[in-house]
């Protein structure tokens, strides 16, 4: 009869910070459920912060390889490095640990840069996409339109607009703007870190972090899709003594796989983070009632997209391939490597 009724006694639930009214509830993983937890997510980390800093690397080392798009590229690897190097070990010990232990002030840091990398992510990817526009659409137009002083404006104008966004949101509390009382008793606790929107801040900033980029970039690559089908098809028909058929067809080609292979870094990114950013706009429906750990899933599967980009380079590029064996094997401390031929 006593062991019947020791059962029927709830246990006290965990807290972040025991000795605390104020602490957040916590999660007590099993040992083994944390330690796998902790093998992926740091390899992930890992593999991130290396991928990305060979592509870093090999666009700043190599002569061949300092061109318009190549730069546009270099910015995206700087985003998902930071990802893989900063934003990802915090939020590593926080999806373990289902607590914060690092502090409110570099919560706030932390969740600036998580939105900061996040919005330089997908503005990175506009820009490359109209840059694959001009050299498929309008090759005459490229070196006039695309230049290296307009690519460096636009690389400076995507990093402040994502910084303004994520530290400016955060900092200055405009994401819970309005609804600062609900904030405060129901979603304030010690151990939590999270972006809390209202539901102004939860439809603006999706919009113009995610959805809009978004819709621009498909609507880019149809264009460009179509016109490179069309090029394709007057490639094989024509006859024309401009150039012999073969230099075209590997001029259009060429273009034609680089197009591709970030189209593909498109994609991926999209399916990466539109998981997160619709659940984040159901949650508006329903009163945020979405399970935390939904959202932290669907966090480090948006995360896992700077881990993939790398492997997509490697996959599709023979010459990034050659670069990063290059620096592997240690040639890249050779003299003259820098002038080495990849392609």
């Amino acid at each position: 009869m006593d062991n019947l009724i020791d059962l029927q006694i709830p246990e006290e639930p965990s807290l972040c910070f025991s000795s605390l009214n104020t602490s957040c509830l916590k999660i007590d993983y099993r040992l083994e459920v944390r330690v796998l937890l902790y093998i992926l997510f740091s390899t992930s980390s890992l593999i991130t912060v290396i991928g990305n800093l060979l592509v870093i690397i090999t666009v700043v080392h190599f002569r061949q390889l300092r061109t318009s798009t190549n730069y546009l590229i270099l910015s995206l690897a700087v985003a998902d490095l930071l990802v893989g190097g900063i934003v990802m070990p915090p939020s590593m010990i926080r999806s373990v640990e289902t607590c914060w232990y690092l502090g409110s002030t570099f919560c706030k840091i932390h969740s600036s840069l998580d939105v900061t990398t996040c919005t330089a992510s997908i503005l990175n990817l506009c820009i490359i996409s109209l840059d694959r526009y001009y050299a498929v659409c309008h090759p005459l137009l490229y070196y006039s339109k695309m230049t290296p002083t307009t690519i460096r404006f636009m690389i400076v104008v995507c990093w402040s607009i994502s910084a303004v966004l994520g530290f400016g949101m955060i900092f200055l509390e405009i994401n819970f703007l309005g609804n600062e009382e609900l904030y405060y008793n129901n979603f304030v606790c010690e151990g939590a870190c999270m972006v809390f929107q209202a539901k102004a801040a939860a439809i603006v900033f999706p919009f113009l972090c995610f959805y809009i980029p978004a819709v621009i970039m498909l609507c880019v690559y149809m264009k460009i899709f179509h016109t490179a089908q069309r090029q394709a098809r007057a490639i094989r028909s024509t006859n024309a003594q401009m150039k012999t058929v073969k230099e075209k067809a590997t001029i259009s080609k060429s273009e034609r796989k680089a197009t591709k292979t970030l189209a593909i870094i498109v994609g991926v990114f999209l399916i990466s983070w539109a998981p997160f950013f619709i659940c984040n706009s159901i949650g508006l429906f329903i009163e945020n009632s979405v399970p935390p750990i939904v959202f932290d899933v669907l966090i480090w599967v948006a995360y896992f997209n700077s881990t993939c980009n790398p492997i997509v380079y490697a996959f599709f590029y023979s010459w990034f391939r050659q670069a990063f064996s290059v620096i592997l094997s240690g040639e890249i401390f050779l003299d003259d490597s820098s002038h080495i031929r990849l392609f």
